[in-house]
């Protein structure tokens, strides 16, 4: 006797498991102390520029009534910077610092990590933290001392749940 075909099951197939980064994969993936150094220094110097432009155009427009152009410019950079940066970060989980030195941020099981977790989770709670008076001083340092520990994870990696990679 033939077996009943119900039209409206689910199909069944056999889907081959396609896993992401093991463990042991994700430790050997780690980005170094000098990778994230040089990115991190490598963002810093991109937004300084644009802040230097807007500092000299300030110091400008204050003694001369000229500089607008400079200070209106240097806004437009660290703008453009800060819209790149949301879009890199989106797209892969980089900044330009971290995509020129081949690193992005994953979460500890290697899965994607979204652009709200980033900075929901990894900006904002330092950045808070690092405001309060006296104390924010030694929380910003701890956040980066802390990557000198045997993980290689930042406080905000911590609180984040994520590590760098290289990519």
């Amino acid at each position: 006797m033939e077996k009943e075909q119900n039209y409206y099951a689910a199909p069944q197939a056999a889907v081959a498991d396609v896993g992401g980064f093991s463990a042991e994969d994700l430790e050997a993936r780690k980005a170094s102390r000098g990778q994230r150094l040089g990115a991190a220094l490598l963002d810093g110097v991109i937004v300084g520029v644009g802040a230097a432009l807007v500092g000299i155009g300030a110091a400008a427009a204050s003694k001369s009534g000229g500089g607008t152009v400079a200070v209106v410019i240097g806004i437009l950079i660290i703008l453009g910077i800060f819209v790149v940066n949301c879009v890199l970060l989106h797209q892969n989980a980089q900044t330009i610092g971290k995509k020129v030195l081949g690193i992005k941020i994953v979460r500890t099981n290697g899965d994607r990590i979204g652009l709200g977790r980033i900075i929901g989770m990894r900006i904002i709670p330092i950045g808070l933290l690092g405001a309060i008076p006296y104390l924010g001083g030694l929380i910003s340092l701890a956040d980066s001392l802390v990557i000198f520990g045997t993980e290689r994870r930042c406080l905000h990696d911590m609180i984040a749940d994520t590590i760098v990679i290289t990519d």
